[in-house]
């Protein structure tokens, strides 16, 4: 059987980018290029890919002109693209149109972007489909919606009125929009612990004019350990392929990245799967997306934050488990790469890969002391013994001598920024 080469160009180079790039050249041998504005942290002194360099990565006239460009120069190739920025996807949506026909765009339409992106319109889809989602308070600024939830200055009536009580979480409801906001302080996800603390985020918000909603949710109790990563695709034909997910053990703490995980553990949870599928289908949604729920820890019920709309900064613990995360694009967009990838025929769908590994991006010890729980600490000591430590930017492939001791120097200024945002809960100092 024979097929177009194909070429896979991703929109900027974070490390979610980088595990799908060695994840499609090491199953199916894609070209592979990557489109941003600067050299990464994660691709600095790799082979993986060449680089293009855009300075108008966030114009999008700029992003559109490129492509373009990029098509004329491969007029033999299949084009795929992925980004794993929220605002791509949505640029992506809006100019569809203007971009050469022959990329293949494995995301949905802004419609469905919007009903999905929206933390208050995620809810309400979850609500029609039956998943618990946290009570939340959706905050609007002078000036902005008619439809105001409420005004920002009637928030701490608001808040006493409907019973929320301190700690409460601060977050966007439109990821899109909170990537062009900046005040002091900002942060990915905010923990307030006071009216005081909540306030002056408020306050910087106000004054910014920002033009989405803020979500001021209840704090569902568990700690890192509770959260949940879930990673899903659902194809042209409405059918959901791809299914996994895993237990946080560690999380981000840095300000910019605060929430995202660092550490998971692979698994299986029908009932989540179930939910997520569900929610998929009422949203007819399209691509990638990437859940994130937690399991309460005094009830047990999973209670879903979000959904993203692309693969997710960790999708490399799926394809490390057993499940290529390019199968799900090449099942649906290219069958002939997949067909000749998959001599024996197709799996049972949704593929979910059920081996239970490691994935960390963390050094390893700085992990372990982080796990509290002992029967928990044993359960990721077995996965180690087992299969060892899953590492998307520990690739053999892209192994000169220079790459391994900047990836190594990685981790250590990694365990240094743990130091410095997250003291162990029991000991000081590393």
């Amino acid at each position: 059987m024979s097929t177009k080469p194909v070429l896979l160009v991703t929109l900027g180079g974070d490390i979610g980018t980088y595990a799908f790039q060695r994840a499609a050249r090491d199953k199916y041998g894609w070209d592979v290029m990557v489109v941003a504005k600067v050299v990464t942290t994660f691709f600095r002194y790799s082979t993986l890919a060449p680089w293009v360099i855009e300075p108008g990565i966030h114009e999008p006239a700029r992003i559109i002109a490129r492509l373009n460009h990029i098509a004329a120069d491969h007029p033999d190739h299949e084009l795929v693209l992925m980004t794993n920025l929220d605002w791509h996807v949505r640029t992506l949506a809006q100019h569809r149109d203007e971009v050469d026909p022959r990329w293949h765009l494995p995301f949905c339409d802004l419609a469905t972007f919007d009903k999905v992106s929206s933390k208050h319109a995620f809810a309400e889809v979850c609500e029609s489909v039956g998943v618990r989602t946290p009570r939340s308070l959706s905050v609007v600024f002078a000036g902005q919606r008619a439809d105001a939830v409420v005004a920002s200055g009637d928030v701490l009536a608001a808040i006493k009125e409907r019973g929320l009580a301190y700690p409460l979480i601060g977050k966007p409801s439109a990821s899109a929009d909170w990537f062009e906001v900046a005040f002091p302080g900002k942060s990915k996800i905010h923990h307030f612990e006071t009216e005081a603390e909540l306030t002056e985020v408020l306050g910087h918000l106000e004054a910014a004019g920002y033009p989405s909603e803020f979500l001021v949710q209840e704090f569902v109790p568990g700690d890192e350990t509770h959260m949940r990563s879930l990673t899903a695709y659902r194809d042209k034909a409405g059918r959901v392929t791809l299914m996994a997910g895993g237990q946080v053990l560690l999380e981000e703490h840095t300000p910019g990245t605060m929430g995202i995980p660092a550490a998971i553990l692979t698994g299986v949870d029908e009932d989540a799967f179930a939910a997520a599928a569900r929610f998929l289908d009422a949203a007819d949604y399209y691509g990638f997306a990437n859940f994130d729920y937690k399991v309460h820890s005094g009830t047990g019920e999973n209670v879903f934050f979000e959904m993203n709309p692309r693969i997710g900064r960790n999708n490399h613990y799926v394809t490390s488990a057993g499940v290529n995360v390019v199968d799900a694009v090449a099942r649906d967009l290219l069958p002939e790469h997949f067909a000749a990838a998959h001599p024996d025929g197709d799996a049972t769908l949704p593929a979910t890969p059920t081996d239970e590994i490691l994935y960390s991006v963390v050094p390893w010890r700085l992990l372990r002391r982080y796990l509290l729980d002992p029967a928990l600490r044993d359960k990721v000591d077995r996965a180690r013994r087992r299969h060892g430590v899953f590492h998307p930017l520990r690739y053999r492939g892209d192994a000169s001598l220079l790459r391994r001791l900047y990836v190594t120097a990685l981790d250590l200024r990694l365990a240094r920024k743990y130091k410095q945002y997250y003291p162990h809960p029991t000991e000081t100092g590393f």
